[in-house]
């Protein structure tokens, strides 16, 4: 997955109306990116640029991003220079992953001055840097020192454009050019020579090219026929015109489970049924929905490492604590027979005297093993040997029933942190962490010291809309999935939860009694409002990316939660089971905004 330099060059095209626009904003949601907010003619646009290594990109975005409370050194460097400053230009040197953005800004003087923010997109040497006139570097969002590279990153050095490889331009090339170049490669299989003949293409638009030419066989540079040849030029031009006109459709890929793999600037056949394609009209919205749920996560896991870290180290020892109070459980099995061997030496008295080692003991507890020998202390009367059997079999005895009870409240406490790390993984605001952080200093997990100001005020549940009109509502944490089951929820409602995962609490809201409605309050909302709603639970809970999830549901009047139990846990009755994809599509379309 990459963003190559082709599909680069139709952001610009997307991005050239931004010029003549001026900065209003600059913000820095996260270490690797910057949020520059434009105003044009046609509004306020929103320019968002990556460096993060595996999602470094530059495009348009109309996604909420949270932005921190303080914003970092570079963001406010970047504000002192560009702030009003003026969009004059955007280019791209060739199909390089590169691409300048060039501002007409005001110096503290008031004179005019050029400055160009240039945008490297290459995986790990991703960057962001604003260079003068002279293109000296002012800074950049990433230093990189000459003991690390030989073209150093650092305020007051040259900026120098990376060298080209020699490839050649998929759009200018003619066809004796191209096959040319290509046979240089004659032993590469015809992707991996693709890749090595156009500059700024992709792995995926290079397979996408050798299955037109030779469908599902992979072939040889050297072993390609005249039929391969013109196949494969004939769809090199047909994805030219295509970019020339304008006609192309962005293409994301993802898996029949939903996760998403890749994405081009064509459309993408070779891998038939064992991928989903879906298509967006420009480059932005393609990046915006690819991108939004993995910097989400991303973001988050920024702002809350420590939780993370605590979560993870806690959940650790809780099933190592676990396992090793299971292995001295089994070991208990062994009581009954202690006490057998304790019974038998008090019924033989008579036989038995001080000084033997063993002694061998009819065994009425057993008719098919009519004799067992036990062994005995030599130093101890055969009372007191008894009595020390007596007294192994007590301790086990008590120590079973005490382990038995531990272990439950580990893996009950196990099963709470699961939960705990499952709606942080889903965290998407500093609200959102912030009231897990506050949960588990009610449990004891984060010292109260540490809580510096008043605890967070609560956010309210997700909410949606069923098509038929049905109000949705959903738990963000398990406070509030507490909150809304138990004390918010009628009890007419309809509760889900995906069945035996960690997963938020859904509750579909339904008529009380006396209330104008085309059910009665023991029937349930129709079926395909039970449908949205399960597909929300599933969607909210650990099996996201499933091909499918069984969902619970029931009347609140049936979910109960048992006095001392962690904050989420509840037990349930009269439930049914319904299975169901989980569909981001449909979830975002019933969510009210």
């Amino acid at each position: 997955m990459a963003l190559d330099g082709v599909f680069l060059n139709e952001i610009r095209k997307e991005l050239l109306p931004l010029v003549g626009g001026r900065v209003d904003k600059i913000h820095q949601p996260s270490k690797g990116e910057l949020l520059i907010a434009l105003r044009t003619y046609d509004g306020l646009k929103k320019l968002l640029i990556n460096t993060v290594s595996g999602t470094s990109r530059i495009h348009l975005t109309n996604a909420d991003i949270e932005n921190p409370k303080q914003p970092p050194m570079f963001c406010m460097l970047m504000r002192k220079h560009l702030s009003g400053a003026k969009l004059t230009g955007i280019r791209q040197p060739g199909f390089e992953r590169v691409i300048m953005l060039d501002f007409d800004a005001t110096n503290e003087l008031g004179d005019t001055v050029q400055l160009t923010l240039t945008v490297e997109l290459m995986g790990r040497r991703s960057n962001l840097l604003l260079t003068d006139a002279g293109g000296k570097i002012i800074d950049s969002i990433k230093r990189i020192s000459s003991e690390t590279s030989e073209t150093p990153v650092l305020p007051g050095v040259v900026y120098t454009l990376p060298e080209s490889d020699g490839r050649i331009s998929l759009t200018e090339c003619d066809r004796d050019v191209f096959m040319e170049k290509l046979a240089e490669f004659p032993k590469q299989e015809l992707s991996k020579g693709i890749m090595k003949t156009l500059q700024g293409i992709s792995p995926v638009f290079a397979r996408e090219c050798a299955f037109f030419t030779s469908h599902s066989s992979e072939v040889i540079v050297g072993e390609m026929t005249d039929d391969h040849r013109d196949r494969l030029w004939f769809y090199i031009k047909k994805v030219r015109t295509q970019l020339e006109s304008g006609e192309n459709r962005f293409t994301a890929l993802k898996t029949t489970s939903g996760e998403l793999k890749d994405f081009c600037f064509c459309n993408i056949d070779q891998y038939g049924g064992l991928m989903v394609t879906k298509q967006f009209d420009t480059p932005s919205q393609l990046l915006d929905y690819f991108y939004a749920e993995r910097d989400t996560l991303s973001r988050t896991r920024q702002k809350a490492q420590d939780l993370f870290r605590l979560l993870a180290n806690t959940i650790d020892r809780t099933e190592s604590r676990v396992k090793n109070q299971q292995l001295e459980l089994k070991d208990c099995e062994r009581r009954e027979q202690l006490k057998q061997y304790g019974d038998l030496i008090t019924a033989n008295l008579y036989a038995l005297e001080k000084g033997m080692t063993e002694a061998k003991l009819i065994n009425f507890y057993d008719p098919e093993q009519p004799e067992v020998t036990v062994k005995l202390d030599k130093r101890l009367t055969p009372v007191q040997n008894a009595q020390k059997y007596f007294k192994e079999y007590r301790k086990l005895d008590t120590a079973e029933k005490v382990l038995q009870k531990l272990i439950a409240q580990g893996e009950e406490e196990a099963k709470y942190l699961d939960t705990v790390l499952d709606a942080l993984t889903r965290a998407r605001t500093e609200g959102d962490i912030a009231a897990l952080r506050q949960e588990l200093t009610e449990q004891g997990y984060i010292s109260r010291s540490r809580q510096k100001g008043k605890p967070p005020k609560a956010l309210p549940p997700m909410k949606y809309r069923s098509s038929e009109g049905f109000d949705i509502r959903v738990g963000r944490n398990n406070s509030q999935n507490d909150r809304l089951t138990c004390k918010e929820a009628k009890k007419t409602d309809v509760w889900l939860h995906a069945k035996d995962i960690t997963g938020c609490h859904v509750i579909i809201s339904c008529p009380e009694r006396g209330e104008a409605a085309k059910f009665t309050p023991d029937e349930l909302p129709p079926d395909r409002t039970i449908e949205e709603a399960a597909m929300i639970a599933a969607y909210y809970s650990k099996a996201k990316n499933s091909s499918r999830c069984d969902v619970d549901y029931t009347f609140v009047k049936y979910v109960k939660k048992p006095a001392g139990s962690k904050p989420g846990m509840v037990i349930f009755t009269h439930n049914y089971t319904i299975t169901v994809k989980p569909d981001e599509d449909t979830v975002q379309a019933l969510e009210l905004k």
